[in-house]
């Protein structure tokens, strides 16, 4: 019986050597060999550019003129191969190609309609394409959460923040706050039941905790504190949209009535972390806004430090902005962060979306900057 060998070697002295090539490609892919397919499709796509065959999947000995055509069926066959390892359920074959060609998408929904694995080595291997690949950060975070636990998952976290979209750092943080919340309102449900055999199951953390300062005597919690702290500091990536917030002001609450060594201390404007946080999240909620402004006001008028003032400006210019309080927020800007032009904050940008562009051309004329003037007259145009 002649061997697909024998065909092949057929096919290439013919009249039409190239029929060899559709040959080769039907039977890989028929044998589903994926890998060997991806390099058929390139050798043929070198055999019709006259291109040397040796490394069929190589760029290196790709002409800089037919770079671009080459690239272009690169991707595309890419997407096929990476296609056929996804029907196939081959998830990490199918990201080294999708990866490859910087297109996540299909993975990522892949990863939305798979179930968790139950096997831990299976779950690693999903957590490493979904979080720490990038494919789908929000569904490998819970996946890590779910195999891995809490603090495995908030150091993870800490880390890759950065990294994340603002969307999907809104998403992370929605899924910690839910997550703790939880814990810890079973926790001290179950003290309360504890203590009190007849109190009515059930109520909010905030219902629980109030009137029951008995609750945090001694040092007493009910939940790991640091695990508590960096879910807190999470939340300040949420917004209102998200109904996670008002959980993540109980929590910062709850954080308010622990004894004073297990509150630890966070950055400026947040050295009195938890007391801070609530009046971050009622401003952010709509909540007793005029007092959570002063709050934040008083600090920045009684810190004679230029630095601390500045990012006590710059917090409470971010909340304000993010609530739509736009005039409030060109004021603490124009007193103190008239002059940065950074990432996380543009003068300008925020005076643009005031209508304020008198602002950052008085800025610009005080810092002597003529560019930086002249573009602010001509945005007030």
């Amino acid at each position: 019986m002649a061997t697909t060998f024998d065909r092949l070697s057929e096919l290439t002295t013919s009249e039409n050597p190239a029929s060899a090539l559709d040959t080769l490609i039907s039977t890989l892919r028929s044998e589903q060999n994926f890998h060997r397919l991806f390099d058929a499709l390139m050798l043929k796509r070198k055999f019709d550019l006259g291109l040397p065959l040796t490394r069929p999947s190589s760029l290196a000995d790709v002409p800089a003129g037919q770079r671009e055509t080459f690239e272009k069926h690169y991707i595309e066959a890419a997407r096929e191969v990476g296609s056929l390892f996804l029907k196939s359920k081959q998830l990490n074959e199918a990201w080294l190609y999708f990866r490859t060609i910087q297109e996540k998408e299909p993975i990522a929904a892949a990863i939305n309609e798979l179930p968790f694995p139950d096997d831990y080595e299976k779950a690693q291997e999903l957590i490493q394409i979904a979080l720490y690949d990038g494919a789908n950060p929000i569904r490998g975070l819970q996946l890590l959460l779910k195999t891995n636990g809490t603090c495995n998952t908030i150091t993870t976290l800490d880390q890759m923040m950065p990294q994340l979209s603002a969307d999907e750092r809104k998403q992370a943080a929605a899924i910690m706050v839910r997550h703790l919340y939880d814990d810890l309102q079973s926790n001290v449900q179950a003290d309360v039941q504890k203590r009190m055999p007849f109190a009515p199951p059930g109520g909010s953390l905030r219902e629980l905790i109030t009137g029951r300062d008995w609750l945090f005597q001694d040092g007493n919690y009910h939940i790991d504190v640091s695990h508590l702290n960096s879910v807190v500091r999470f939340s300040r990536f949420m917004d209102a949209s998200a109904p996670e917030l008002e959980l993540a002001l109980q929590l910062a609450e709850y954080g308010s009535h622990l004894d004073a060594q297990l509150q630890y201390s966070g950055e400026v404007p947040f050295t009195e972390f938890y007391p801070a946080h609530v009046q971050f999240f009622r401003i952010l909620l709509g909540q007793k806004v005029d007092e959570a402004v002063a709050y934040f006001q008083q600090k920045l008028d009684a810190d004679p430090d230029e630095q601390d003032q500045q990012m006590i400006a710059y917090v409470l210019v971010d909340v304000l902005t993010r609530t739509g309080r736009i005039d409030t927020a060109m004021q603490v800007a124009e007193k103190h962060l008239k002059f940065v032009d950074e990432q996380s904050f543009s003068f300008a940008e925020l005076c643009l979306k005031a209508g304020r562009s008198d602002a950052w051309a008085a800025a610009a004329k005080e810092k002597g900057d003529l560019v930086a003037f002249t573009a602010a007259l001509l945005a007030g145009k």
